[in-house]
């Protein structure tokens, strides 16, 4: 997990690297096709399929119970909270191939981008991110600013590639909370998902309400700016964001904060 300045703690935005039993269904897309990502998730501020936001794991950021809601959705965690936007905007093909040149180096031209957005406020260093795949299926994600990118991982080209095993659906790559100005933060995260996954949401905190995620490729991008309800602390985690998955018949299928990987051991 990549830490704002402002040190913040861990929830369960961090990085989950336990590659167990191979994903099924993920099909690289070709570098075109970055330009109309927009087609599975627009992550705007609409309601999607209701459902429970969940109780927090233990060891994660405590969620009291919802106060008044704000007119964009956003309730209260322990020091209360407003999802201001959760809108994402495809980035350009041309764009898109300098952030993954810079980002992998001589490695680029062996991945494919699948999702390339744009995240709705931008911190010092970060206003986006492209995940691209390649023929081994195995995934890189690509933090932007401007049209350059950077990878927290080392080397940049190591990533998850498999889910956690038999039944699991939804894997997670690197997630980040950064401060873009004061009472304001960027929140990222993005991962994979199994071939029965049809939309995915994400939720925050206690609220219920869900915001889609950019889809493609076997691969998601969540992006929200948040602001705290009442000045933060100096450690401030903000609430917990929780994925959620549904088949095409629009039944929840996964559930982060039922997810047994983040109640058990956490």
């Amino acid at each position: 997990m990549k830490i704002g300045s402002q040190g913040n703690g861990a929830s369960l935005r961090r990085r989950w690297g336990v590659p167990l039993g191979v994903a099924t269904g993920v099909t690289a897309v070709s570098l075109a096709a970055v330009v109309v990502l927009g087609e599975t998730g627009g992550a705007g501020p609409g309601v999607a399929d209701p459902g429970r936001g969940g109780t927090s794991p233990a060891g994660s950021t405590a969620a009291a119970s919802p106060s008044a809601s704000s007119p964009s959705g956003g309730t209260s965690d322990e020091e209360g909270f407003t999802i201001t936007d959760a809108t994402t905007t495809p980035i350009d093909a041309g764009t898109v191939t300098r952030i993954l040149s810079s980002c992998l180096g001589a490695d680029a031209s062996q991945y494919q981008p699948v999702v390339a957005v744009r995240t709705p406020v931008a911190s010092a260093d970060s206003d986006g991110v492209v995940v691209a795949v390649n023929s081994a299926d195995q995934y890189v994600q690509c933090q932007s600013k401007g049209d350059k990118g950077t990878s927290p991982d080392s080397p940049p080209t190591f990533i998850n590639d498999r889910l956690w095993g038999t039944g699991r659906v939804v894997e997670y790559f690197d997630s980040m909370m950064e401060p873009v100005g004061k009472g304001k933060y960027l929140m990222l995260g993005a991962g994979h998902y199994s071939s029965e996954v049809s939309k995915i949401t994400v939720s925050f905190g206690d609220d219920p309400k869900q915001y889609p995620a950019r889809m493609a490729g076997g691969a998601f991008v969540y992006g929200a700016a948040l602001s705290p309800d009442t000045p933060p602390g100096p450690r401030y985690m903000g609430p917990s964001p929780y994925v959620h998955a549904y088949d095409a018949a629009g039944k929840e299928i996964y559930n982060q904060a039922e997810d047994p990987k983040f109640t058990d051991e956490q």
